[in-house]
């Protein structure tokens, strides 16, 4: 999941040392820069370096990316981190010039040359859109509220799989990682990248109808509904950004119609779709980058608390905000004498689910930062959809504390857990499936484990299967559901080797078929090159689609697990916008099938997944 940090988080790490005091510059680090003179203004880049970064990604045994790593990334994509990212915080007192010239001292090359945009990527028409609910749709994380990710009526079934060819292909510029899933309305294709940019694209061709700059990355999936406000109406795009952001961006024209900051905690983001349903706007919050405070002093850890919010789908407004955390309080002083603070975290990665029959909101927390113990960490939670009152709590891994730079065991540090957690968080929106008449909410989790729950009985575990070994790092991004089965890739990031694919029967939870890991289309080994399947699912009629952290596309058969269709993406390709772009690992956006095509976004990033910067539209005529 997220502890493999993303692209971002390649430089936002440091702000996890950087903020902890520890900022000596090591003997290894003074070889390095001996060995290899940075380019450009390379005396003011490496003093940055040494005054923010060295203290922790030269120091052996941190778990910060070494130069080596941080070296992978080009010098555009450190400086989009440290203006648009996760450390557009921490990055506010540095100038310009600090930033650019840290940024190619840890690329280790200039920036290039900048190029002109390609004026055909523009679209020669722009026609207003067409009525989203009347053709073909992708909508929001999970193709409607209930996170089904089944594309019942997309255009594609299992038959269509060998006429499937690369269409076009979009490149993200200045970032190496493809994290935010489109969606697909009214004839457009809308996207968006950590470098802030949101584009309106035309779903046949990938030509741009318009672009909106956000004030962050955006790396959540977007979702289409409608609006009226000011004597105007249509169809909004809704999306939140990293830091906290809610965004309402007229659909046909790309105009802002309300920006509203929903949490104003440092480390709070957006990584899970907002879900338009009957005028309001359910918005999920997470707090990474408070997670990588935890175990290195010099900070009061800490104070984050996951939450959800209902804002008016016309204005913006905010109708009602739940927390799912107990607000923080002193918990005594760490061992550098500063205070220390608690509970925290239980943040929420994914989107909400929302069941109108029940006048509910589901959603699925993480672990904890911080004691004391929470009963809204790592469970299922149902609100109430009109007042944010919770209703209900299944808690499948309790007592589950986790941060970065903690030992297994810390009797000597009182900033981390006695006994550290497992870190078996939930990383999936609950999919609402239907079986015989009953209603069931399913999802994976990090454990290793997938459940179902019963809405009519306060979430009652209806059965549980194991469907992986399970690790704290990587993801369990989601299931993919119909009337009979749930799909879920296994993710096992940490297994010897990790993936595979499962099919369980709604009913009872037993695995109907299962294929074993697969062999990495990735070549050379290195970081990331393994084919672990932790992504969302996407189910079309007789086929399973499942991303994989090796970079390839596999479509399952839903009879019996057989591979029907594989696409490699390890490979750079030509764009219909000019930007230079490759893919890489996929995980935690999952494939979008709509209109009878399918779209993929390639490269997960980050320190120890491969990065990649594209979006694939695949198509069969």
């Amino acid at each position: 999941m997220r502890k493999l940090l993303n692209l971002t988080a390649l430089v936002a790490t440091l702000s996890f040392w950087f903020w902890s005091g520890r900022s000596s510059f090591t003997r290894s680090a003074a070889v390095a820069l001996a060995q290899s003179p940075p380019p450009g203004n390379g005396a003011q880049g490496a003093a940055v370096y040494q005054r923010a970064c060295a203290g922790c990604h030269d120091a052996s045994g941190s778990n910060a990316p070494t130069r080596d790593a941080l070296r992978a990334s080009s010098p555009e994509a450190i400086h989009n981190a440290l203006v648009n990212g996760r450390m557009q915080v921490q990055a506010a007192s540095l100038s310009e010039a600090e930033r650019r010239s840290v940024a190619e001292f840890l690329a280790d090359r200039r920036f290039a040359t900048p190029v002109a945009p390609v004026a055909s990527a523009t679209c020669t028409t722009s026609a207003p859109m067409s009525n989203p609910t009347r053709g073909p749709a992708w909508n929001g994380w999970g193709n409607g509220i209930s996170n089904a990710r089944y594309a019942r009526e997309g255009g594609l079934t299992a038959s269509d799989l060998p006429k499937l060819k690369l269409k076009w292909a979009f490149g993200y510029a200045n970032v190496n990682a493809a994290r935010a899933q489109p969606a697909l309305a009214g004839g457009r294709l809308f996207v968006a990248s950590e470098n802030s940019e949101v584009h309106a694209l035309d779903a046949q061709s990938g030509c741009i109808h318009w672009t909106y700059k956000a004030a962050a990355g955006v790396r959540a999936a977007l979702s289409t509904g409608p609006y009226a406000a000011g004597g105007t109406s249509g169809y909004a795009v809704y999306f939140g950004d990293e830091q906290a952001n809610v965004y309402a961006v007229d659909a046909s024209t790309g105009r802002q119609l309300w920006i509203r900051k929903i949490d104003d905690h440092p480390a709070a983001g957006i990584t899970g779709a907002p879900v338009v349903h009957a005028g309001r706007v359910y918005v999920p919050v997470q707090g990474m980058n408070e997670e990588g405070m935890g175990g290195r002093g010099g900070y009061a850890c800490c104070t984050f608390r996951g939450s959800v919010s209902a804002l008016d789908a016309n204005t913006g407004a905010v109708l009602w905000k739940t927390y799912t955390i107990d607000e923080s309080k002193p918990r005594g002083q760490g061992k550098d004498g500063v205070a220390l603070r608690g509970p925290a975290g239980a943040g929420i990665w994914a989107a909400p689910t929302i069941d109108p029959k029940r006048n509910m909101v589901y959603v699925a927390t993480g672990n904890l930062y911080t004691e004391p113990p929470q009963r809204m960490a790592n469970a299922v939670v149902a609100l109430d959809m009109n007042t944010g009152v919770v209703k209900w709590v299944n808690q499948t891994v309790p007592n589950d504390v986790w941060a970065f730079g903690c030992a297994a065991t810390n009797s000597d540090n009182p900033a981390c857990p006695g006994t550290l957690g497992p870190d078996f968080d939930f990383s999936a929106s609950p999919a609402l499936a239907t079986v015989n008449g009953r209603d069931l909410l399913v999802l994976p989790q990090k454990s290793g484990m997938a459940f179902a729950m019963d809405p009519d009985d306060e979430g009652r575990t209806v059965w549980q299967q194991r469907i992986g070994r399970g690790t704290g790092a990587g993801g369990q991004y989601g299931a993919a559901v119909d009337d009979q089965y749930a799909y879920i890739g296994v993710s096992d990031l940490r297994s010897p080797p990790p993936g595979g694919m499962r099919a369980l029967r709604l009913t009872t939870g037993e695995i109907v078929w299962s294929v074993g890991p697969q062999p990495a289309l990735c070549t050379g080994g290195g970081r990331g090159c393994v084919a672990a399947q932790g992504g969302p699912t996407t189910l079309i009629p007789g086929a399973v689609f499942s991303g994989a952290l090796d970079g390839g596309i596999r479509a399952y058969s839903t009879k019996d697990g057989s591979i029907l269709w594989t696409f490699d993406t390890n490979r750079e390709f030509p764009t219909v916008n000019g930007v230079k772009a490759s893919g890489g690992g996929i995980e935690g956006a999952g494939p979008v099938v709509a209109g009878g095509m399918l779209f993929v976004s390639s490269g997960w990033g980050g320190p120890f997944n491969r990065p990649g910067n594209v979006l694939l539209a695949f198509g069969t005529d």
